[in-house]
Parts: C-alpha cells; structure tokens; sequence
C-alpha cells in the first residue's frame, strides 16, 4: 500500500504551553492518541524555549528542518541541533529543556513506542535519479528541502513537494529523482 500525505492537507496544533505547534504527518494505528499509538511521525515549530513533553516508554529521534537551531538539555548534558548536527536521538521519558537559538525552528519528529516496534531515520540527498533504500516492511519517506521530487516504482509515479510524505509498505523497489533535494527516511520494524 502506498499513502500519499499532502502537507497542504494537514494542520497545525498549538502545544498547550504556547511554545510552538504540532503537525502530525501519520501515527499508527490510524487516529491513536499519544497514549496508543505504535509510532507517529510530525513536524514541530519550536517558538520559544520550554520543557518538552515526557513520553514515557518512547523512542524519539528528531532531526533540523529549518531554521537556526535550538539547544536541548538533558539535565547536564547539552546538544545542540543546527546545520552541523542535524539529527539526535533520545529516550522520549528524559527530561529535555529546549533553548531557541534564534529565531523559530521546525522540526521532524519520529516517536516509536519501544516493546511494539523501532525506527532508524536516514538522511539522504538526492540529486538526479537514485535507488531509495529501505531496510522494513514500513518506510515514511519525507520531502524536507527541495521544490519537488518524484517517487517511482513499476507500477506507480508519486510527485512530492516540499514537506509532503509518502507511506510505503511492502517489498516494492523505489527511485527518486530531483534536481536537488533531501529527504528523511524512516524505516518502522515491528518488534
């Protein structure tokens, strides 16, 4: 099966502390809430420095769309997400204070409940036409920069724009083709 998801489809959510907002892009199972769900894939505005959400027994990994970057603390430890160290990973139950470092931040956000299924998020860039790699059953390939893109196999042709995914499942062999472009791939394993 093969879901196209249009990011000018989709809407925002305000957190509740004012700081940014939410788009979910998919969550499995369909219509899950953050208590159900097996994993969930948004973008998140990072407006104005705060805690973030604890997600106990979560997975999470997020990786820089836009903007200058923002400082995550773990309680000592500090990472910074900017164009030179783009993507991290963490433990969704760790207390993470976000500091803005300029001005507002997107950001891509893969969460997997851990005991029901993983994730790995790759960053690829494409230029021309390339194989798309997959490594599960379930990959989410997610347009993050980049006018347009086009997805192929034998027997479909998917055209993206910049911030729309495609859901891809089954063993269906993919390439993407763009002048320039960079795209995340998340692959979802069942556990």
């Amino acid at each position: 099966m093969t879901q196209l998801i249009q990011y000018a489809s989709l809407r925002p959510a305000p957190w509740k502390n004012g700081g940014g907002s939410t788009t979910e892009i998919m969550v499995f199972p369909p219509g899950a809430g953050f208590d159900e769900f097996d994993w969930r894939v948004s973008l998140a505005t990072i407006a104005q420095s705060g805690p973030f959400s604890v997600f106990p027994a979560i997975d999470r990994t997020l990786a820089l769309v836009e903007g200058d970057g923002v400082l995550l603390d773990f309680g000592g430890e500090r990472f910074v997400l900017s164009d030179s160290d783009p993507v991290i990973s963490f433990a969704g139950e760790e207390a993470v204070h976000a500091t803005v470092a300029g001005g507002p931040t997107t950001d891509f956000n893969v969460m997997t409940r851990r005991g029901r299924c993983r994730h790995k998020l790759e960053r690829q860039s494409v230029r021309g036409q390339q194989a798309l790699a997959r490594r599960s059953g379930t990959t989410l390939l997610f347009l993050a920069d980049g006018e347009s893109l086009t997805l192929r196999s034998e027997q479909e042709c998917i055209a993206l724009v910049r911030f729309d995914a495609v859901l891809l499942s089954g063993e269906r062999e993919w390439s993407m083709a763009a002048a320039r472009a960079n795209v995340f791939v998340v692959d979802i394993v069942v556990a």
